[in-house]
């Protein structure tokens, strides 16, 4: 793709999830969701990129499975068109929280998305890596559940049986695509580190650094509120009767 496809389609993305936004907040709101009605907003849009994103990586390296052995120069269109489609949610969902909520809230995130969109963007202005950036993207099969998880307990049906399997789901593929996908990313940035060049090599890394902390700290969190905490209760509960 050229620089200007990449513009356009770049461009294009951070259109349609302020549209998709726009038409979140058109429709009937949870009454237990009402207090933070841009939160809903922002997790539903988020739930839509992951949605779309999740089913698009995987179309990738389905329909191209030559780019899961070079993924440093190997590529077809659509995937380089996924990665800028990609670069401009980050952009989008970047304004939206700098615009609309505390740094002191968001810090985490905003440099999470800082980091995606340098490393992202160093990929399809080189039309390098691209492959590897495909790989990062699986992730987001873990994040269409994730957001799911923040949209019911917003709904305040946290306690349902449709929450309890999400939960279970949840944490599957947390560990699969997301602890998996980043120790195999590491891996794979160590083992071609001479085919690397020193930047890309040290942001790389930089970057994994900064995921990996942020997954573990994620993991825990979910693992003590979904599943510690629950079994907590159900122990006071076995005891009172």
């Amino acid at each position: 793709m050229e620089l200007s496809s990449v513009l356009l389609t770049t461009g294009s993305s951070v259109g349609f999830f302020r549209l998709v936004n726009a038409g979140v907040g058109k429709l009937p709101l949870p009454q237990s969701a009402c207090k933070n009605a841009w939160k809903w907003r922002n997790i539903s849009t988020s739930f839509v990129h992951s949605f779309i994103t999740a089913i698009w990586a995987v179309l990738c390296f389905f329909l191209h499975p030559r780019m899961a052995e070079d993924l440093i120069e190997t590529h077809s269109v659509f995937s380089h068109a996924l990665v800028s489609f990609s670069i401009g949610y980050f952009i989008y969902d970047l304004f939206d929280m700098v615009m609309n909520q505390k740094l002191t809230q968001s810090w985490e995130l905003i440099f999470h998305h800082i980091v995606v969109i340098t490393c992202f963007g160093l990929s399809v202005l080189s039309c390098r890596y691209v492959g590897f950036a495909v790989v990062a993207l699986l992730v987001e099969i873990n994040s269409v559940f994730l957001h799911l998880r923040q949209i019911l307990r917003m709904a305040n049906t946290a306690t349902g049986t449709l929450y309890r399997v999400n939960s279970m789901i949840n944490l599957g593929t947390y560990v699969v695509f997301r602890i998996n996908t980043l120790a195999w990313m590491t891996r794979w940035l160590v083992l071609n580190r001479d085919n690397v060049p020193l930047v890309a090599y040290t942001l790389g890394s930089v970057g994994m650094a900064i995921m990996t902390v942020m997954n573990i700290v994620l993991f825990y969190r979910l693992l003590r509120t979904d599943f510690l905490k629950s079994s907590n209760r159900e122990t006071k509960k076995e005891k009172e009767m």
